[in-house]
């Protein structure tokens, strides 16, 4: 019987290791000067890394990065949390956790990570290094007034990435600039930086300087300020001190994700019992000041988008409508409507003449308006009007010019505050 000739195996090759992860910095820094109009970054588990420019999303090729998996987002999640051990908590026990970060000469970043399906996902909204003031935003010169106010509320609303942050930056900034007010911040997390001018800023971050809103906020009412900014209104607790510091004399600014002035005063009054809300809807009507919410619009000509703002302000027939509730014909919408002598603004009526000077598509323009139907009414003369170019017929006239630095110079400055 033959012997099989076995041939002795050779000595397994060692695998080859793995390519270096490239650095989360260096990724962050690629994304972010892929465009000069960067608003959001994005990593999700699935996708190449994202940035959101003009409100759309652009998977970018990075060298050494290709589809992230499961475990890039995660070592990226670590990255940003450091050593910071309350955020990493939080991420545990909720499943998000907010944090800032910053690249130095860069820029600074408001980061939401949070698990979905078992795995990271990360949003980081870009801060620009710089604090907008009034004129960089083009904001309405109604706002200026609110820099100028004693006491009261001031609430800035709107859906995420509207500028919301960017404008009430700017009126602080003009607050700073010409008051020697005592002025706290209350924020999650602290986004733009203020220096002393002639007031005097803290700023606190939640979690790191303080546990929450409304204890920050009830300890502000011992810490002398007569300015005090609070990031958002999240919960009852918080409005509730919010309405206490206003009525005590000082004057709070603030945020909330609602579209309009009307619907910002029903989350408010919905935030509490039905037996309270009554006595709520007396505290909200003296001591508001203004509601200002804003709206970022697609532009006509492909410039980006631009910034509509609805302006509520407290007069005796404002207060009234809070305090009683709306009904026919005495609705805030009216008030605005009739407020314009006393520097009021509502949507609809920026859109309509937003369409008419030809800034914004007609369907685009109805599709962010309250009330479509309304306004497709107003603008009924505009749309039978004969001397109308159709837009199609617009572009092909070539009446659309080419993209060049004068199509960027006619962007919202409100918009490039945001995406910058």
């Amino acid at each position: 019987m033959d012997t099989p000739n076995i041939v002795p195996a050779k000595p397994a090759e060692a695998p080859a290791p793995a390519p270096a992860a490239v650095p989360t910095a260096n990724i962050i820094s690629s994304l972010v000067k892929s465009s000069k109009n960067t608003s959001d970054l994005i990593f999700s588990p699935g996708r190449a890394p994202q940035v959101e420019v003009d409100g759309q999303l652009i998977q970018m090729k990075i060298p050494g990065v290709g589809v992230l998996s499961a475990e890039d987002t995660a070592r990226i999640a670590a990255d940003l949390i450091g050593h910071n051990t309350q955020a990493l908590q939080k991420l545990k026990e909720q499943g998000s956790c907010d944090l800032s970060y910053s690249l130095p000469k860069l820029s600074r970043f408001r980061v939401n990570i949070f698990t979905q399906r078992g795995s990271c996902a990360i949003v980081m909204r870009v801060i620009p290094s710089s604090v907008p003031d009034f004129k960089s935003l083009a904001l309405p010169e109604q706002l200026g007034e609110t820099a100028e106010l004693r006491n009261g509320i001031v609430l800035v609303t709107g859906p995420t990435g509207s500028g919301k942050s960017s404008t009430l930056a700017a009126i602080l900034n003009k607050i700073n600039e010409e008051k020697a007010y005592h002025v706290i911040t209350i924020e999650d997390p602290i986004e733009f930086l203020h220096a002393h001018k002639r007031a005097t800023i803290h700023q606190r971050e939640l979690h790191s300087d303080t546990p929450s809103f409304a204890l920050a906020l009830r300890a502000a009412l011992r810490q002398a300020p007569k300015v005090i900014l609070v990031g958002e209104m999240r919960d009852k607790e918080t409005i509730e001190v919010a309405l206490e510091a206003a009525e005590t004399g000082h004057l709070v600014f603030s945020t909330l994700h609602t579209t309009d002035a009307a619907k910002t005063v029903e989350r408010i009054i919905g935030a509490f019992p039905l037996g309270d809300q009554n006595s709520i809807r007396n505290r909200l009507a003296r001591a508001f000041r203004y509601i200002i919410s804003q709206r970022l619009i697609p532009r006509r000509d492909g410039a980006g988008r631009i910034a509509a703002f609805e302006i509520l302000k407290s007069t005796v027939r404002t207060r009234e409508y809070v305090e009683k509730g709306e009904s026919e014909g005495k609705s805030l919408l009216d008030a605005m409507r009739d407020g314009e002598t006393d520097g009021m603004r509502h949507f609809d009526g920026e859109i309509e003449r937003f369409i008419r000077d030809g800034v914004v598509e007609i369907e685009t323009g109805l599709s962010f308006a309250t009330n479509a139907g309304n306004l497709r009414l107003q603008i009924a003369d505009f749309l039978e009007s004969p001397s109308r170019i159709p837009p199609v017929a617009s572009v092909l006239a070539g009446s659309r010019k080419p993209e060049t630095n004068d199509s960027q110079n006619a962007r919202s400055p409100l918009e490039l505050e945001i995406e910058r």
